[in-house]
Formats: structure tokens, sequence, C-alpha cells
């Protein structure tokens, strides 16, 4: 055997520890994250920055990453891909920490109520929703880790799994939800070009599902897709990460990783930093080679001719 083409949760372990086998991970061109819905008149709290900064400092996405998803994430930062040329890496971050998302909470007048209970609230509107997320078993664990730790800052959600067809169709497409949790996948745009899902003319009828409406960003989408130079395409990126990482329109948790296994017998495999496709891990297979030993040629024995 030389190789595996995917290592899966329920492999990698073995794979890990396996002494004839090196392991090799690299990013998907995906985002997991959580959608808010910011135009939702029943979750009129969602507008709220507060309250939106609150929900992410207390998402344990180190907890996900590592235990549910067992590393094969990185945790995200914003709406741009790391190793990507428009990522900006000093953009503001934001480490679980439910102590600060209670205060930030409190601030924004959501208190517990004095009757007692476990649910914050303010002015008779609690904070309470919905969170939909996709049926399969990954992304169950994940929103019921999402359930856990909002519960330890005064937010209750109901999940509701349903297929991921129906999660893109009748809620996102349709904007018939509260919160979605979900995947971004741009393997088909290699551009970091960010627009089809944060710009204003996307918020009705296209895939701007949280439907921020932030007219700077916007103009800083709309300026970036248009330039040619690249020093000023990255500045604008820059600026925009900076506002969305200020305005939190939606919640970024993880950049999954695809990991696969090579033989170790075989050098010189070279990780790209990003599959777009996974087979673009063999982009490189002509500098691929077998380690070979060099064995004594055996010196033949003479014989008597009778």
């Amino acid at each position: 055997m030389l190789g595996v083409s995917q290592l899966t949760n329920d492999v990698l372990q073995q794979a890990l520890i396996e002494p004839a086998f090196s392991v090799y991970t690299s990013r998907l061109p995906q985002m997991g994250l959580v959608f808010l819905n910011l135009n939702n008149p029943g979750v009129p709290f969602l507008q709220s920055e507060k309250v939106r900064r609150a929900l992410l400092l207390g998402v344990n996405r180190k907890n996900i990453v590592s235990h549910i998803m067992q590393g094969q994430a990185i945790i995200a930062d914003g709406p741009i891909l790391p190793g990507s040329w428009a990522y900006y890496d000093e953009i503001e971050k934001f480490d679980y920490d439910p102590d600060a998302a209670a205060v930030l909470l409190k601030e924004d007048g959501y208190a517990i109520p004095a009757g007692g209970g476990d649910v914050r609230a303010k002015d008779g509107q609690f904070l309470s929703f919905t969170l939909i997320h996709p049926d399969d078993t990954l992304h169950t664990q994940i929103a019921q880790a999402i359930q856990s730790d909002w519960a330890l800052i005064g937010v209750q959600i109901e999940l509701q799994a349903v297929p991921y067809d129906s999660l893109i169709n009748d809620f996102l497409t349709t904007r018939n939800y509260q919160a979605v949790l979900a995947d971004l996948n741009t393997a088909r745009t290699p551009d970091p070009d960010p627009y089809l899902f944060w710009h204003q003319s996307e918020a009705t009828g296209g895939q701007n599902y949280s439907q921020w409406d932030n007219r700077t960003a916007s103009e800083f989408l709309e300026t970036a897709r248009t330039a040619t130079n690249f020093e000023d395409r990255a500045r604008l990126y820059r600026n925009f990460q900076v506002l969305f990482a200020k305005d939190m329109p939606s919640l970024p948790l993880y950049y999954p990783v695809y990991s696969y296994g090579v033989d170790v017998q075989v050098q010189g495999v070279q990780v790209a930093p990003m599959l777009y496709d996974v087979s673009d891990r063999f982009a490189l297979i002509a500098e691929w080679f077998l380690v070979t030993r060099r064995t004594l040629e055996q010196t033949p024995v003479p014989t008597l001719v009778p």
C-alpha cells in the first residue's frame, strides 16, 4: 500500500501512530460558521453588535476543533481563508471567554430576570432562538456543543436538525431562519473575493444569507473586485476583514482541513497550503520518488567441471 486518499476521523488516530505511514494535512476552501439572520423581527437582539460579539466569545471553538473534529480544522477568525494572499492576520481575534461574553450581554441590558431562571432577558425579550443545523453526526455534535456553551452565558437555543438540501433551500435561501450552522464552500472560486456572501446587493435573492447591510464594507468589496493593482486589492480586503470583525454579522467557527496518507518509502511529497480540489494533492507527483536500497550482488561460486 502506497497511500490512502483521505484519512477520515475513524482511522486518523491509527494512521498517526503507524510508523510506516506519513500523514499530510492541507486546508480546504471551506468555512464552518453560524449564520445569524439580522433581518428577522422575531430575534431583534441579533441586530445588536454586542450580542453577536458575546455569542462568538461564548463558543468554545477550541473544544469543537480539538475534540469533536479531532484536530481536522483550524479555528476561524474571519471570512477570508488563511493562506490566501488576501488574508489579514492582524484582525481582531476572539478567544473563548464566557465571562467577557456575560459582561457584554449585561452592558446591553440583558440580565437574568429577578424572578429567577437561566435565560437572560431585556424588556421582556428573552435571549432565546432556534439554531438549524445539518442532520449528520458531526454537525449535530457541534450544534449540541454550541447549545451547552451558550447556556452558560444565559442564552437558550433550540436545535432543529434538517437535511442539508433543506437547510439551503427551505431556510437560508428563503431567509426563513433565526440562526443556521452551515459550511461555506468556495472550491470553485479560488479568488478570495467574498462579495457573494457579504455584499448588500446579495442580501435579497443572493447568498448574503445574514442580510448584512454595511455600506462601507460593500464599497470595499466593490472596489476590490475591480481593482487591477494587487496591493490595492490586498489593502481593500484587509479593511473589509477589519470591519467584519468589528460588526461580526455571522460567527466564523472553523476552517476544515483534509488529511491523507502516503507510505514512508515515498519521498518528495509536498503539501499545498490549500486544496481547492482534493486531486491537488497530486499536483507535484512528478517530484515524488521511492526510497530504494542498494543490495550487494552475489559473487558466483566457482564449480568444478567434471
